[in-house]
């Protein structure tokens, strides 16, 4: 009896750990904040520093396929995906700058390039 509840215990540890990585909230805090850099310039920026940063884990065109993804737990997010696109630019910006599990987080780049990043991760939207 006590090796069932034990196991179930587990069982429910396990569940609630497992659920709760599975899902990346940014604080609501963020939620409204606006991108400040026009999309012409964020798309010039974002670009290059997308291959430069982000190319090993999330593919080339975002798709969560990079060099390194196979070996990831998690995998890296598919940018195209319509969970990733609904996230508002302040949640995306947040997610960039503060990273999480394999992911660092990317205060050593400029907000401005944080920022250009968000619209680079926009322009992927149309390329499942």
């Amino acid at each position: 009896m006590r090796t069932a509840l034990a196991l179930f215990a587990v069982g429910v540890w396990a569940s609630m750990v497992f659920a709760g990585a599975a899902e990346w909230k940014a604080p609501a805090s963020v939620k409204a904040t606006k991108n400040p850099l026009d999309q012409a310039t964020g798309l010039k920026l974002g670009g290059p520093l997308f291959q430069e940063n982000c190319v090993i884990c999330h593919g080339k065109t975002g798709k969560g396929d990079g060099e390194a993804a196979a070996a990831m737990n998690p995998r890296p997010k598919a940018l195209a995906d319509k969970a990733v696109q609904a996230q508002t630019d302040g949640e995306l910006f947040w997610k960039i700058s503060e990273g999480r599990e394999a992911m660092p987080g990317w205060k050593s780049i400029s907000e401005k390039e944080r920022w250009a990043l968000v619209h680079h991760i926009r322009s992927l939207a149309g390329k499942k």
